[in-house]
């Protein structure tokens, strides 16, 4: 069975992803912040392998992955977590914009950086979850969508890197999705959350499903995803 290692796999589109993944048995690795979340992943995903780090400093993944068995197979690398904090740019803090590249940027150069040999073996696939933002930044977006523009030329230029490799590299760019997200950004906008008016993750898991299991004659390059509703 192929294994996965995937971020964000806790709620929302990550939780999704891993479910599906999950249920026809192909191995999982799964990402989390601390040792107390591995442990609720571990439960919710009977089987699955954990990996801890902190994406908020990605300076450090490299230490923390020293200290734990690392898979010896990975055929696809799922980057999904992110974060987003919203405001004008005369407001935001250094603090701010630092956090959001830091877990929608940096962290995932770092984790492709360390498991592109792997990658490279099994002719893998990377798929990068980023965003409406990663394509057209609106007023209160600047910060995260620096960091999702900043998400986008990484997988272009991993793409057209890896290419001679095998290795393939997809970058799907979903609509506001029913999430914790989405809630925490109505919530800064100021407006009621209604999850039903937004794409359920289920959907944008079956778009990576998609894309993952593609033939190996294609690749999916970068895929948008929009609320059908």
């Amino acid at each position: 069975m192929p294994t996965h290692l995937i971020t964000g796999a806790g709620s929302g589109i990550g939780a999704a992803v891993a479910r599906r993944l999950h249920a026809r048995g192909d191995e999982l690795v799964l990402h989390a912040r601390d040792a107390g979340r591995a442990k609720e992943l571990a439960a919710e995903f009977p089987g699955s392998r954990t990996l801890v780090g902190d994406l908020a400093d990605p300076g450090r993944l490299s230490w923390a992955f020293s200290h734990q068995t690392l898979p010896d197979r990975v055929d696809s690398l799922l980057h999904v977590a992110g974060v987003v904090d919203l405001g004008p740019v005369g407001e935001l803090t250094p603090k701010t914009w630092r956090h959001q590249l830091d877990v929608n940027l940096i962290a995932p150069a770092e984790l492709t950086r360390h498991f592109l040999p792997q990658l490279r073996v099994t002719q893998g696939h990377v798929i990068f979850v980023n965003s409406g933002a990663g394509l057209s930044a609106s007023a209160g977006w600047s910060a995260y969508a620096a960091s999702k523009h900043g998400l986008k030329a990484l997988a272009d230029s991993l793409r057209n890197e890896e290419h001679a490799n095998g290795v393939r590299v997809t970058t799907v760019y979903p609509g506001r999705t029913a999430s914790p997200m989405q809630a925490k950004v109505h919530q800064q906008e100021g407006k009621e959350y209604d999850a039903s008016k937004w794409i359920d993750p289920e959907s944008v898991a079956t778009s990576i499903l998609m894309a993952l299991d593609l033939p190996r004659d294609a690749e999916i390059n970068d895929m948008t995803v929009r609320p059908g509703r």
